[in-house]
């Protein structure tokens, strides 16, 4: 069959690249991509948020199967034009979405159905938050409500940070106008990432990962849309991890089940492993980016049928590669706030999928002559039989490159390693 692929970042070539590499699928199309995924997909221009488009691009291109990437396509509704035109889709309608897309909807969800997760107020009003945090006291997190690519929460340590990060969201504006925050009890412990694969009552857990958020080394620095993960956890064992879709993922699927929004796609829960079990951080309605680079290579099921029994509710069985794999994100300098386009991006790593893979973000050009087109711009990821084997690889040809103009962190995976 084809398959259609719907955005444009490194989550979005991780899924062409593994789809491209399935028996059953003659062709992968991606809308609107870019050029550092052309040996895996054909790019077509179309607007990841059109939803019409996409469906009359899917049906011109002979498309059996559409994923979804991107949040801001899930909330555009595109997952539901396409589900109308009679279209297979992967992916969240755009109700169903809003387990990403508010913050405070999530957490009321997770209020009503008993899934564990921090204690929390809404705010609209400045004012009322402010008084909030004084009664609460420091450390607190700040989340802006809506959709903030990874940028909206602060873990604020003292009482002016949160003020500051309450200012920036109810009366600069920072995230739009009409924004609402959710302030929320500070959480200790180990963080992982765990999705499934989810269709209505129907959950498939993939491999867990731990992500890093903060810009530069040792979790210091704002926070990013992830600059490097790794896969697997082994040191938070299968105990806390079966405990985690038994508490929080299967519960979350039924709930949006019984509210009348049931769930198709990928159910991710960003967790806190805390004394008294793991408590949801976030929900997301997606792939993560970059945690997706890291657990779909370990995967050595063919993802489209995978996709397709899962849509048609049948049983499955998932098998991983035994070997770790850890991504570093390379990001121009600058990013998470502005920073410089238009630097050369590594554009002939054709390393082979047993070792090492580059997949494309923020990128532009032509195949060969990439040039940065975005603050994420590539991830490199490596097997390895041990986190630090795959660590040690990653670093290694990093550093062998010319990355003149782009930072990335240096100790990705690195809370993994101290553990094996």
């Amino acid at each position: 069959m084809n398959v259609l692929v719907v955005g444009s970042g490194g989550r979005e070539h991780v899924l062409a690249w593994k789809l491209n590499t399935s028996p059953t699928v003659d062709r992968v199309y991606v809308a609107p991509g870019n050029p550092g995924m052309d040996h895996v997909a054909e790019r077509l221009p179309v607007n990841a948020t059109d939803g019409e488009a996409l469906a009359a691009a899917a049906k011109k291109h002979g498309v059996e199967l559409t994923v979804i990437g991107p949040e801001a396509s899930l909330l555009a509704g595109v997952a539901d034009v396409l589900d109308r035109e009679g279209l297979n889709v992967f992916g969240p309608k755009k109700d169903a979405a809003r387990i990403e897309g508010s913050k405070s909807f999530a957490k009321d969800i997770m209020k009503r159905y008993g899934i564990p997760t921090a204690a929390y107020a809404v705010f609209a009003d400045y004012e009322e938050a402010c008084a909030y945090v004084k009664d609460k006291g420091a450390p607190i997190v700040v989340k802006a409500d809506g959709l903030a690519a990874g940028k909206g929460v602060t873990v604020a340590m003292t009482m002016q940070e949160a003020f500051d990060a309450l200012a920036d969201v109810l009366l600069d504006n920072a995230f739009g106008s009409g924004a609402k925050v959710v302030l929320e009890e500070y959480l200790q412990g180990e963080e992982i990432s765990l999705m499934a694969l989810v269709n209505g009552d129907t959950v498939l857990p993939l491999e867990e990962s731990q992500d890093h958020k903060r810009i530069y080394d040792n979790g210091e620095g704002s926070n990013t849309g992830g600059m490097g993960a790794y896969s697997p956890v082994s040191h938070v064992g299968t105990e806390v991890v079966e405990e985690a879709v038994d508490a929080v993922l299967r519960p979350a699927a039924a709930a949006m089940v019984t509210e009348g929004v049931p769930f198709t796609g990928v159910l991710y829960a960003g967790l806190m492993l805390t004394e008294d079990g793991p408590k949801v951080i976030e929900f997301n309605a997606r792939f993560g980016d970059p945690e997706a680079q890291v657990i779909l290579p370990r995967l050595e099921d063919d993802l489209s049928a995978v996709l397709m029994d899962v849509l048609d509710h049948r049983e499955v069985e998932l098998s991983w590669k035994p070997d770790a794999m850890l991504g570093v994100v390379a990001a121009a300098n600058g990013y998470p706030g502005s920073y410089q386009k238009g630097l050369p991006v590594p554009g002939d790593m054709t390393f082979d999928v047993e070792d090492s893979i580059i997949f494309y973000a923020g990128v532009d050009g032509k195949r060969n002559e990439l040039r940065s087109s975005g603050g994420r711009v590539f991830l490199l990821a490596s097997f390895g039989e041990t986190i630090e084997t795959a660590q040690n690889k990653v670093y290694e040809r990093l550093d062998a490159l010319n990355l003149e103009g782009y930072h990335y962190r240096k100790d990705i995976g690195s809370r993994g390693v101290k553990v094996e």
